[in-house]
C-alpha cells in the first residue's frame, strides 16, 4: 500500500490550514480553493472520496471533539430551535430541494431526485462556526449552528437511506420510512444511553492518563460502530456519548485533561484540514464521470439548484423562527423577541461539507435488475458544484454580513465581571477548607508554605480581578499580562539553566525530562493563552 498520497494529503493540509490563520480567510475556504487548484496540477495523485473511509472512520472523531468542546446546558436550552433545524429544516430541504431538481432536470427521476435532496440537505457548519467564533456572533446563533451541525447528519444519513430504497426498487414506503427513521434516532440516543455511563465509570477509574486517551480516541469509533449494526444512527450515538463526558468532564483528573485536550485538537486540526482539501481535490474524479453532461446544460442546473438550496433554508428559517412564537404564549414569554437579523446569519450560514460529497458517492452504481443507476454523475456533479458554491459564496461573505448587520457579540466586560465572581466564591471555600485541613495536626505545616498555599488563592481570586482594570500605558498590558509574562522569563531562564547541566553531563535526560515538566506544569498554571 502506498502511503505516499495519504501523507502528502495531511501534511500539505496542515501547511495549508496554518497558513490560513495568518490571513482573513478562514481555512476551511482556503483548503478548498487549494485543493480546486492542486487538482490538476501534474504528478498530484488522484485522490476520491471514499463514503467507507469518510463515514465510519473521520464523521465520529469529528462530531465527538465537537460535541465535547459543546455546552449540554446551552443545547438544551435551544432545544428548540436545533431540534427544527437538525431535523425539520433538513426533511425540509430533501423534498424541496428533491422536488426543484425533479422539474428543473428533465431526464432526472423522482425518485433519484429525492436522493440528490437527501445528499445536499445538511449543512456542515464547521466552517460556519469557525467564522461565527472568528467575528464574535451572539453565543445563542453559535449555540444553534453547532447544535444543528451534531444531528442533521443522522437525519440527513436516514433520509438518503429511504430515499435510496425507493430509487434502486426496494419497495420503500411512507410507514417504513417513518419507522426507519425513528429506528435510526431512538436506537442512536439509545445506544448513546447506555454506552456513556460505563465509559465514564471507565474513564474515571483508569490510573493513567495515557490509558485514559487512549479510551477516548476509542470512543466515537466503538460508540458509532455498535449503533450502526443494528441500523440505529451512530451520529445521534457519538453525540450522545460526547455529550454526556463533556458534561462530566471535571470529574477526570487533571493530567488526562491537559492531556486530552491537547490530543483531540490535534486530531480535529488533522481531520478537518485533510477534508476540506479532498473536497477539493475531488474535481477531476466528478468531471471525468459527467459525460453527456459536458458544457453549459450541467452549469444551468447547478446554478439553479444552488439558487434552490440557498432559498429553501430562508424559507425554513424565518417561519421556524417566528412560527412558534405566534403560536405559544410559553414561547413568547420565555424568549426575547428576535430581530430579522439572526436569522438571516442562520440562513446564510447553510454551507455544505464533506458529509453531502460522502453520501453521493456512497450512491450503488446499479439498481436491481443491473440497471444503472439514473444520472448518478450527474447527481455527484451538482452535490459537488452546491458544496464549492455555498463554502465559497456564502463563507466568503459571511463574516463581512454579520460586520454590516452590526450583530451584538459577547460582553467581553460582562463574562470577565461573571469569571472573578465564581473565582471568588470558590477561593472563599478553598480558604475556608485550608483553615479546617490546617488545624488538624496530622496536616501540620512549616508556616511558608502555609502562606504559599494561601498566596496561590490569592493569585487566582486577584487574577481575574485584574483584568477588568487599568493596563500599563507603555505596554498596553494588564497586571494579570505582566505577571504571567515575567513568569515565563523567570521559567525560560530556570529551563536554560536544567538543558546547559544536561549538556555538561551535569545531570541526565531522565533527569531533565522532569525537571522541564515540572517547569511545564507551572508554566501552564501560570499562563493561559486566550482563545
Amino acid at each position: 500500500m502506498d502511503v505516499m498520497p495519504l501523507l502528502l494529503l495531511v501534511a500539505g493540509s496542515a501547511a495549508v490550514a496554518a497558513a490560513a490563520r495568518r490571513t482573513p480567510v478562514p481555512a476551511p475556504l482556503l483548503l478548498v480553493a487549494v485543493g480546486l487548484l492542486i487538482s490538476y496540477v501534474p504528478g498530484v495523485p488522484g485522490y476520491t472520496l471514499d463514503p467507507h473511509v469518510v463515514l465510519p472512520l473521520v464523521l465520529p472523531p469529528l462530531l465527538y471533539t465537537a460535541a465535547t468542546d459543546s455546552s449540554y446546558l446551552d443545547l438544551r436550552a435551544q432545544l428548540r430551535p436545533v431540534a427544527l433545524l437538525s431535523v425539520g429544516y433538513v426533511l425540509f430541504a430533501t423534498f424541496a430541494v428533491g422536488w426543484a431538481a425533479y422539474l428543473i432536470v428533465p431526464e432526472l427521476p423522482l425518485t433519484a431526485a429525492l436522493v440528490l435532496g437527501a445528499v445536499v440537505a445538511p449543512p456542515d457548519a464547521v466552517a460556519a462556526t469557525a467564522v461565527a467564533r472568528r467575528v464574535g456572533l451572539p453565543s445563542r446563533i453559535t449555540t444553534i449552528l453547532q447544535g444543528e451541525s451534531l444531528v442533521n447528519d443522522a437525519t440527513a444519513i436516514t433520509a438518503y437511506r429511504v430515499a435510496l430504497a425507493a430509487a434502486v426498487g426496494e419497495g420503500a414506503t411512507w410507514a417504513g420510512g417513518i419507522g426507519e427513521f425513528l429506528l435510526a434516532a431512538v436506537g442512536g440516543v439509545g445506544f448513546g444511553l447506555v454506552l456513556m455511563v460505563p465509559i465514564h465509570w471507565m474513564r474515571t477509574h483508569l490510573k493513567e492518563a495515557l490509558l485514559q486517551n487512549t479510551l477516548s480516541l476509542l470512543i466515537p469509533f466503538v460508540a458509532y460502530a455498535a449503533a450502526e449494526q443494528v441500523h440505529a444512527s451512530g451520529v445521534l450515538a457519538v453525540v450522545t456519548v460526547a455529550l454526556y463526558l463533556g458534561h462530566r468532564a471535571w470529574e477526570v483528573d487533571f493530567a488526562t485533561r491537559l492531556q486530552e485536550e491537547a490530543v483531540w485538537k490535534m486530531v480535529a486540526f488533522v481531520l478537518e484540514s485533510a477534508v476540506f482539501a479532498l473536497i477539493g481535490l475531488q474535481l477531476p474524479v466528478i468531471l471525468t464521470g459527467l459525460g453527456e453532461y459536458e458544457g453549459g446544460r450541467a452549469a444551468l442546473y447547478a446554478v439553479a439548484l444552488f439558487l434552490v438550496v440557498v432559498a429553501s433554508r430562508f424559507m425554513w428559517v424565518y417561519p421556524a423562527t417566528f412560527l412558534p412564537r405566534r403560536l405559544s404564549a410559553r414561547i413568547r414569554e420565555r424568549e426575547a423577541t428576535p430581530t430579522w437579523k439572526g436569522p438571516f446569519v442562520i440562513a446564510w450560514a447553510g454551507m455544505r461539507g464533506v458529509v453531502s460529497l460522502a453520501i453521493a458517492f456512497s450512491i450503488p452504481l446499479t439498481v436491481h435488475g443491473g440497471e444503472p443507476f439514473p444520472d448518478r454523475n450527474l447527481i455527484l456533479f451538482l452535490t459537488f458544484t452546491t458544496v464549492i458554491g455555498t463554502l465559497v459564496l456564502q463563507g466568503l461573505t459571511l463574516p463581512p454580513l454579520i460586520r454590516l448587520l452590526k450583530l451584538p457579540g459577547r460582553d467581553a466586560q460582562a463574562e470577565t465581571l461573571a469569571e472573578a465572581n465564581a473565582q471568588a466564591q470558590a477561593s472563599r471555600i478553598a480558604e475556608q477548607r485550608l483553615d479546617e485541613l490546617l488545624s488538624d495536626e496530622r496536616n501540620e505545616l512549616p508556616g511558608p508554605l502555609a502562606d504559599r498555599l494561601r498566596s496561590v488563592l490569592e493569585r487566582r481570586r486577584n487574577a481575574v480581578w485584574e483584568r477588568l482594570g487599568q493596563v500599563n500605558p507603555l505596554t498596553g498590558e494588564s497586571v494579570d499580562d505582566t505577571y504571567r509574562r515575567l513568569s515565563r522569563e523567570m521559567i525560560s531562564a530556570e529551563r536554560a539553566v536544567f538543558v546547559r547541566l544536561r549538556d555538561g553531563r551535569y545531570i541526565d535526560d531522565e533527569m531533565l525530562r522532569t525537571l522541564l515538566r515540572r517547569l511545564d506544569l507551572e508554566e501552564a498554571a501560570a499562563y493561559r493563552e486566550a482563545v
